[in-house]
């Protein structure tokens, strides 16, 4: 087989197979937050399409940081608008100084004892750097969030889904989830079909 074929038949490989060899392991801009599957934090695979319909609030958790006590804030809102087609999902980081040390089984113990969490949490993941999850990838880059785009400063960072899976809003740690601010956004998010 001559070498001008191997190398034919190599490429055509990467670029049917994985496009996202081409972009560097960037998601593909045609992805959408559906496409992803992650863990959730009994480590069963869950495909966010799951929550599709749904205005979702995604927050990277830690057990350990200042603005932990934002759980209690999480779980007021996710009480008063679940059944009006709102979730939130939790994704515990220990990117920041350590603030999440736990194994998953000690972080879920933590948010039932102390902030008794209801809504879906997911297994820890890395929310910037080498080992950064698809899905912060995803909320992260400029090719897939160009209005919300950035590196995560800190932990609960906030981000709001509308129901067709588009980045509605980005909230920095400091906004707390019952503000004025958020609140408005989930209301206006809720109001549109």
């Amino acid at each position: 087989m001559s070498k001008f074929l191997k190398i034919t038949m190599i490429l055509f490989f990467i670029i049917t197979v994985s496009p996202e060899i081409l972009t560097g392991g960037t998601p593909m801009t045609n992805q959408t937050i559906f496409d992803l599957v992650m863990k959730d934090i009994d480590g069963k695979d869950t495909g966010l399409e799951t929550f599709k319909g749904k205005v979702i609030l995604i927050v990277n958790v830690a057990s350990k940081c200042g603005f932990t006590p934002q759980y209690k804030g999480l779980e007021s809102i996710y009480e008063k608008y679940k059944d009006k087609g709102f979730v939130i999902l939790g994704f515990p980081a220990n990117d920041f100084l350590w603030q999440e040390p736990g194994t998953n089984e000690e972080i879920k113990q933590f948010c039932l004892l102390k902030y008794n969490v209801t809504f879906p949490m997911f297994a820890k993941i890395s929310v910037k750097g080498k080992e950064q999850s698809p899905l912060y990838k995803y909320l992260t880059e400029k090719e897939t969030n160009p209005d919300f785009s950035g590196p995560i400063k800190w932990n609960f960072t906030k981000f709001l889904i509308d129901r067709k899976g588009n980045i509605a809003a980005r909230f920095e740690p400091k906004v707390t989830p019952e503000s004025d601010e958020v609140v408005k956004k989930i209301e206006e998010e809720l109001g549109k079909q």
